[in-house]
């Protein structure tokens, strides 16, 4: 027997065999120290929490007080209850903002999911290059009012390139951002070439976790290429399509940027959309109540539109298994 454990055995057929009990003390001086260590989190996450709590939290208490209120900057906000959202109800403009807004989703949304879908599946296929996978990303990398400006450029009826191409081919210029027919679809394409890098890497992830052996068998069986990529990769791919889909609608409802450099709402407010009629409530006739009002009705809708996505998904996910 050592003489490091000479104490223990004594102890032991002191107490008939059983070891000796430790006491409250004893356990917490072999414990290691963990003292100062919470005030050390809160420490290191104050930055964070103070910032959330300062341009977060509290614009969306304060908006969510001055939509109950008549609020028009200059004067202290009067409390006039739902009265805003009686006349939002009776507001055809806003109406019609909603409209041209859900308009400009369905294509962005639509033609996103598209272009990213077939993106992605070219670079899982095709090429495994970082490079290219960093260029795809690069025009999100982009400020929106960079990327609005470059592309009215690009899209101007005399001058812009775009229409230089179309005369070279013996096409008549299009009226791209100033005409009613044109204006949401070349913001939705403005829209689309500025995200779809981000969506094409998320999906390409996704195709990453597919097994390579589900395609084998696919081949083993003689499926096409097509076939495969209907019957094995979407289904395959519908949560991260799912997620992709609702950050995309939440990312569209929100535009602003774009609409704001390329067309200003215009013309005669064919792409006037929601956002855009928030901020001329708002910094163009400063009734902050009434825009307060429609941000909230704006929340509200996101809210919705994602649970009753995220409800199919489930249904889906559901009926699969």
């Amino acid at each position: 027997m050592t003489l490091s454990k000479a104490p223990t055995a004594i102890a032991e057929q002191a107490s008939g065999g059983r070891p000796p009990r430790r006491t409250k003390r004893a356990v917490n001086a072999l414990a290691p120290s963990h003292r100062g260590d919470g005030r050390l989190a809160w420490l290191l996450i104050a930055p964070a929490a103070v910032g959330f709590l300062v341009f977060a939290v509290y614009p969306t208490l304060r908006g969510l007080y001055l939509s109950f209120t008549d609020y028009r900057l200059l004067s202290a906000p009067t409390w006039i209850g739902f009265q805003n959202f009686i006349d939002l109800a009776h507001d055809d403009t806003f109406w019609q903002s909603l409209g041209i807004t859900v308009y400009f989703v369905v294509v962005a949304v639509a033609l996103t999911l598209v272009v990213s879908v077939i993106t992605a599946a070219v670079l899982h296929r095709v090429t495994k290059s970082t490079v290219v996978r960093g260029l795809i990303i690069l025009p999100f990398l982009i400020s929106g009012v960079v990327a609005a400006t470059v592309w009215s450029w690009m899209l101007d009826a005399q001058l812009g390139i775009v229409n230089q191409a179309v005369h070279a081919l013996g096409g008549d210029g299009i009226r791209f951002l100033t005409s009613r027919e044109w204006a949401i679809p070349s913001l939705a394409l403005i829209h689309v070439w500025k995200n779809l890098g981000y969506t094409s890497i998320i999906i390409f992830a996704g195709l990453q976790t597919v097994p390579t052996t589900i395609y084998e068998a696919g081949r083993i069986d003689g499926a096409s290429e097509m076939t495969m990529f209907f019957r094995l990769t979407l289904p395959l791919l519908r949560p991260i399509l799912a997620l992709v889909i609702v950050l995309n609608v939440i990312g569209a409802f929100q535009v602003f940027d774009i609409v704001s450099v390329a067309t200003k709402g215009g013309p005669a407010n064919a792409s006037n959309v929601l956002q855009m009629y928030i901020y001329q409530k708002a910094f163009g006739q400063f009734d902050f109540g009434y825009a307060s009002a429609m941000s909230l009705a704006l929340f509200a809708i996101l809210i919705v539109i994602t649970f009753v996505q995220m409800r199919l998904l489930r249904a889906n996910e559901s009926d699969n298994d």
